[in-house]
Order: structure tokens, then sequence, then C-alpha cells
């Protein structure tokens, strides 16, 4: 059985600066308000995730899928794309979109039902979320082949989650990637558990990253806590992508501090015990730490970022309580291009039934 590399780390769970990392710190070239761009994203990824959250809750969405725990991988290679480059994204993905300045009020009303998707993702150079698990994959091999038709020099990033990987629809794009050799960068999220199945249940393989051999592609591991890893790791697979080397595939080690979504319940299937560790390598609190020692963070730039997350937060609120549901008949629209008898018949059926039911307010 192959060794299993570490996974690349340049800040410790601590916020101290890994050993032999400084130099690469320095090479990444960021100053203070480039980290302190990815702080504010760190924190108001967090926010918002809270506040959609507690919106599901309280019936405001039908639905959502938290990513506490992941904002480092998602912050970090979104940062690492230049702004006319492809994100590919699946429903998990709150830190890219808020990096790339999707409205968040978009978001949820995704998930209240009332769009099919977020208004304006393609003018940020970003697709429909996916929500079946792992189609993606092939959608963002398919945009970076174009990028190489076309000879725009684009590179196209897409995420999927470490269950995505035991899907047909990934590995055939891993195949393809790498025998056309498409300058696209592949994101696995490794938070652990495809809802209540564990890593080890899941694979045979010593890491995720060893899938890319198969495939003829390079796979490296990343502490996916760790955002300034996240974003030195990236850099450099979308610079081999750019410069015509192919595809990467990344694995990040990440851990999904809550449930898969809000119609899960993970105390069902693990332990408060599985928790303990992550929090202690939680990516805000870890990088918070390491700008406080280096005097980037103080109190006046805590202030600073915790009134951002709370007006953030409150103007998603604003922009979700109080909206009209959609209607029933919306469910039947868009999907298909011409009035099919089988839908028409299923919506007259419904149309029925709900008239029937107490209320009968659609």
């Amino acid at each position: 059985m192959p060794a299993v590399p570490e996974p690349m780390r340049l800040v410790e769970p601590d916020g101290t600066v890994a050993a032999g990392a400084e130099e690469t710190l320095i090479g990444l070239g960021l100053d203070r308000d480039d980290l302190l761009d990815l702080l504010r994203c760190l924190a108001v990824t967090r926010g918002l995730d809270d506040e959609l959250m507690a919106l599901q809750r309280q019936g405001e969405l039908a639905l959502y899928p938290p990513c506490r725990g992941q904002e480092g991988v998602q912050v970090g290679t979104a940062a690492a794309l230049g702004v006319d480059d492809w994100m590919v994204t699946q429903y998990r993905d709150l830190g890219a979109y808020v990096w790339r300045g999707l409205d968040p009020a978009s978001v949820a009303m995704l998930w209240r039902g009332v769009t099919h998707g977020p208004p304006g993702m393609a003018a940020l150079r970003m697709t429909p979320i996916a929500i079946p698990i792992g189609t993606q994959a092939l959608h963002a091999v398919g945009s970076a082949m174009a990028s190489t038709l076309r000879g725009d020099g684009l590179v196209t990033l897409t995420y999927c989650g470490d269950g995505a990987t035991s899907e047909g629809d990934v590995s055939e794009a891993l195949n393809m990637a790498g025998v056309f050799r498409a300058p696209v960068v592949f994101v696995v999220q490794n938070n652990q558990w495809a809802i209540s199945t564990p890593l080890a249940s899941q694979t045979a393989s010593p890491s995720l990253a060893h899938r890319a051999i198969g495939f003829g592609i390079p796979g490296i591991r990343v502490d996916g806590n760790d955002v300034l890893a996240c974003l030195h790791v990236t850099r450099q697979a979308v610079s081999r992508a750019r410069d015509g080397q192919g595809p990467t595939l990344v694995e990040a080690i990440t851990y999904r501090m809550g449930p898969h979504t809000t119609a899960d319940d993970p105390t069902r299937y693990r332990d408060a015990d599985d928790d303990a560790p992550w929090l202690a390598r939680d990516p805000l609190t870890r990088f918070e730490a390491l700008l406080r020692e280096r005097g980037i963070l103080h109190e006046a730039v805590e202030e600073s970022v915790a009134a951002e997350v709370a007006e953030r937060r409150a103007a998603l609120r604003r922009s979700v309580v109080g909206r009209a549901d959609p209607s029933l008949e919306s469910a039947f629209e868009h999907v298909t291009g011409f009035d099919d008898p089988y839908l028409l018949t299923q919506r007259e059926c419904l149309a029925d039934e709900w008239a029937r039911a107490d209320g009968g307010d659609r």
C-alpha cells in the first residue's frame, strides 16, 4: 500500500507558521489588505452560513446545506483564480460564492424554491449550482476543453465532495480531463462524510489524491482548514493548467461541522467526540490567530469585521423574510421548451389535489 503523504500545510492549527513554511508564505506576495480580504470573506461566509441555517429552521427556506468548517477550502481555492476563470460549483460552496461576489440573497432564494438558479452567476464566471452529486465535474471539463479550443487561456475550477468521487460522472470527468489535458482543477472537499457514510467506507485507496494516478494526472493533499495553504496549492494547479500542462486533483482535508443538510441529523451516525479534534483546527480561528500574532488583527479590525458580518446577515434576513412563496405551478416551468402532455397532466392532477386539501391556497 503506498504511503499517504501528510497534507501540505503553511499555518498550524494554533496559528503559528509551520516549520519551513515562512519562505512560501512570503512567496505568496500577500500584503496586509490581501490578508484582511481573506479574513473578511471567511468571517462573512461563517456569518451568512449561520444566518441561512437560522432562516431554514424558522421556516423561511425549504432546505440548506451548511458549510461550517469548510470555509478555508472554499475561500482559499477561489482566491487562487483569475477574475475571468470559470468556477463550477456544487451546493455547499458558500465561501466561493461570497469571494466571487454573488448576492447571498439569490442563494437563499434557490433554497426557498423561488428560483431555479441564482441569477447573476454567469456574469461572475460561475455556472449554476449543481445539486445532483458529481455532475458538475463533467460540466467543468467541458468548460475547460472549450477554453482550449478558443485559445482564451482560461482555467476552470470545480468542487466536489469526497462522496462524489464514488460517482461515475467524476471518474469520467477525470479521465476525459487527463486524456485531453484540459485546463481544469478538481478540488475535492474531503469533509470525511458522505451524508452518514464515513470516508473509510467509501474507498480502498490510500487517499483520494491517489485516485489521480489512475487518470494520469497529479494529485496533491492539502490541509483544507489552512486558507493560505489552499491558496498556494491551487495557485500552482491553476498555473500548471494555464501553461498547458493539464489538470490537477486537489484533495483538501477538512471536516463538515454541521449536518449534511438541514434534513440530516449527524448525531445518529457520529459522536460529539468526533467533532472535538476538528474544532481545534477551525479555519477561521486559525487564520485569526496568525493575523493577531503578526499585528494585523487587533481590536479595531475585529470590530470592523464583526460589524460587516452583522450588516451582511441583517441584509440577507431582510431580503428573505416576507418574500412571496412560489406557486405550485412554477415547479413545472422551464422543464421543457414545449407543452409536454405528461407534465400538463401532472400539473392538473396536483392542482386538483391541492384544491381539495384544507385551505386550497397555492
